[in-house]
């Protein structure tokens, strides 16, 4: 065998495996859009079967109608406003930790990177009490508040403008630009490669968090999607057919923003540390 063939083959061989375990990662996917058609005596059926007998319909009209768009509004509200906080927040302080220069600013970067050691659990508590005593517990501000400033964020950022050239902004500073109009102007318009990475990140874990819901919010029309699955569970039984619809079109909106997102997305996975 040539070294060409070889290389063909070997390829070839690599190509049908990544495809077969492309397969397996987007099964439990498959079984999930498939379960949200089933009444919930065919749920879990054996031998699975992925096409179902007959198209229900009743699932997903069920769902809509029974809270679930209320839940899905506020889901809606609360990674909006994380999602645009957080980029705002983690974009200015990137842009001063990587183009400011100030006394204390990488014990400070280090300082405020170092968070990201305390797990997210330590500080349910202390963000309870807190919230208590301000009026904002079971308000969806309880669980927009703490995405909006990201330490994560921040390192994103702050890694990708070291990257831009001094240049730009001595070029921008001659022609009269301050450090906002800078920021405004020329870095961020840079920058789509990690606004878009952070995005997709931070939409995600604000759309699927479970914990600060559950602390945070008592009011069933303040719950969110993660809380809202399980109104549809009972001490008698469980609407397993109804979970799996209102699963699927809660993953709508992650794959709408990914999608949208993913060139961009892609580009900053590539770029957001190669210099630091």
């Amino acid at each position: 065998m040539s070294a060409r063939s070889f290389k063909l083959t070997q390829k070839t061989v690599l190509t049908v495996v990544m495809l077969l375990l492309s397969l397996l990662s987007v099964m439990p996917f498959i079984w999930m859009l498939s379960a949200s058609f089933k009444p919930t005596a065919e749920v879990f059926e054996f031998p699975v079967r992925l096409i179902p007998k007959t198209f229900i319909w009743d699932n997903y009209t069920t769902v809509w109608f029974a809270r679930f768009q209320t839940y899905f509004l506020n889901s809606v509200k609360v990674s909006v406003v994380s999602v645009v906080g957080e980029v705002i927040t983690s974009a200015l302080a990137g842009y001063a930790f990587a183009k400011i220069k100030f006394k204390g600013r990488e014990p400070a970067f280090v300082m405020y990177i170092a968070t990201l050691m305390f797990p997210h659990q330590m500080l349910l508590v202390p963000r309870f009490v807190l919230y208590r005593l301000m009026g904002l517990y079971n308000s969806l501000w309880a669980l927009m508040l703490p995405g909006i400033f990201s330490a994560f964020g921040t390192f994103l950022f702050r890694q990708f403008f070291t990257t831009i050239p001094d240049e730009l902004m001595e070029a921008a500073k001659l022609d009269g630009c301050n450090h906002f109009k800078t920021f405004t102007k020329i870095i961020l318009p840079l920058s789509m490669p990690v606004v878009s990475t952070l995005v997709i990140f931070s939409f995600v874990g604000s759309w699927n968090n479970y914990e600060n819901a559950l602390v945070f919010l008592s009011n069933k029309d303040k719950f969110t999607i993660p809380l809202g699955l399980l109104q549809f569970q009972t001490e008698e039984q469980t609407n397993y057919g109804a979970i799996m619809a209102a699963s699927v079109l809660s993953l709508l909106p992650i794959f709408v923003i990914f999608l949208s997102l993913q060139k961009y997305f892609i580009e900053g996975i590539a770029t957001a540390g190669l210099k630091g």
